[in-house]
């Protein structure tokens, strides 16, 4: 098996850049010949969490699919690039824990970018819906995101280039 690489795990509202960011990550390192594997929210969602709605539980065992594949992913030694929600911090601290029992680093990267920001960019028309009464499980607006209490890292999308954002991810991560 493999040298365990990191798990990068991208965590903050819908619309704060964490695709973005985690994208151009995993473009940089595959072009420094570093392996490294993009899992998105998004993605997993039509694919290995297709049966799970939003329902508390339901966000609670996307994210945990979302760690599982990370971890097995990591220990190949490709480094696992998260860029999902994950808005229970119960359900990230167990996605670190089981990293850190199997000896895999684990970087959380909180995407601060501001609500209201978030709600400007909108791109999937996800906030105005949750304004018009249309959605009621919109994290953020009508259900609740769960701050991390202490990620490794902290960055915004707001004011930020992208490829700062990445080499700041890579400094903390030691990439």
């Amino acid at each position: 098996m493999a040298s365990p690489t990191p798990t990068i795990w991208f965590t903050g509202l819908s619309g704060a850049g964490k695709t973005t960011t985690a994208a151009a990550l995993v473009a940089e390192l595959l072009g420094d010949q570093i392996p490294a594997i993009h899992l998105d929210g998004d993605d997993l969602r039509r694919g290995l969490s297709a049966d799970l709605g939003f329902s508390f539980q339901d966000r609670a065992e996307a994210v945990r699919r979302a760690g599982a594949v990370a971890l097995m992913v990591a220990q190949q030694g490709f480094v696992a690039v998260v860029s999902m929600i994950s808005p229970q911090h119960d359900a990230r601290q167990a996605v670190r824990t089981l990293h850190e029992a199997a000896g895999v680093p684990f970087v959380e990267v909180y995407v601060a970018t501001p609500l209201e920001v978030c709600e400007s960019r909108d791109p999937k028309k996800l906030y105005q819906l949750a304004r018009q009464g249309s959605s009621h499980n919109m994290t953020g607006v009508n259900d609740p995101y769960d701050v991390p209490s202490q990620p490794e890292l902290v960055i915004s999308t707001d004011g930020s280039s992208v490829p700062d954002l990445v080499r700041l991810v890579r400094s903390i991560s030691n990439l």
